[in-house]
């Protein structure tokens, strides 16, 4: 999720404009990375049932991760080599799973049912961005890029300034919604970047799902915190109204 000038080739600006639909070539590409990201999923979801059986996650799971990730990116996307390199996706993603497992149990002994609304709405933006991404005019959105790495810039400085001299809630809930938007827009930018890099001739799936499963999860995230918060402050309000 790099800024967007690195995606464009050289050539004239006339190139920008081109409209020519998706060649059968890039679609068995997207074909390929969709599955891997469906795959992914799977694998984060037994990830957070192993925590809830065994209170697996925490440092050791997101160490677990990161490393799974640097392994996968730094292993040569070759044939011979695809089968390490999906077993090491879904490690990948099955301890992020395990990571995300705390926040899930907490979620479960409020509300299970934010889970399930969470993640399709998740789903639901997801389809619907990407989409987007797909049938617009080629390279459309890779402008939102440089803006996007903006906001994570703004993002991480917000965190790191809340963590020294402390946030308020209203700082917090705008973390929490110009983070959602934020990763939204990076799914319809990554996904014309996938489409970009597999014209020319980049088909590394594995590494382009694991972006799309990096997005996915940051907006699931977001959507569980905002969803949860609310659902207490509903109960919050119930009990006053009660008490009153």
């Amino acid at each position: 999720m790099s800024t967007f000038a690195s995606f464009f080739p050289a050539g004239s600006s006339g190139s920008l404009k081109n409209l020519r639909q998706i060649s059968p070539v890039v679609q068995n590409h997207l074909k390929q990375v969709y599955l891997s990201l469906c795959c992914a999923l799977m694998a984060s979801a037994v990830g957070v049932y192993l925590h809830l059986l065994w209170n697996i996650g925490g440092i050791l799971t997101f160490f677990g991760c990161t490393g799974s990730i640097i392994w996968l990116l730094s292993t040569p996307p070759y044939p011979s080599l695809e089968r390490k390199r999906f077993g090491l996706l879904m490690v990948a993603a099955m301890c992020q799973g395990a990571t995300l497992g705390p926040l899930i149990d907490v979620v479960i002994q409020i509300d299970p049912s934010i889970l399930v609304s969470a993640f399709v709405g998740t789903s639901i933006a997801f389809a619907c961005f990407s989409g987007a991404a797909i049938v617009a005019r080629r390279r459309e959105y890779l402008y939102l890029g440089g803006l996007l790495s903006s906001g994570v810039s703004i993002l991480l400085w917000l965190q790191f300034a809340s963590s020294i001299f402390g946030g308020s809630t209203a700082t917090f809930k705008f973390e929490l919604y110009f983070g959602l938007l934020v990763f939204l827009g990076y799914m319809v930018v990554d996904t014309q970047k996938i489409i970009e890099r597999a014209y020319r001739g980049d088909m590394d799936y594995m590494k382009h799902s694991l972006d799309l499963f990096t997005d996915f999860v940051a907006v699931f995230v977001r959507m569980v915190i905002i969803m949860t918060k609310n659902a207490s402050e509903r109960s919050e309000k119930e009990k006053k109204k009660r008490r009153s």
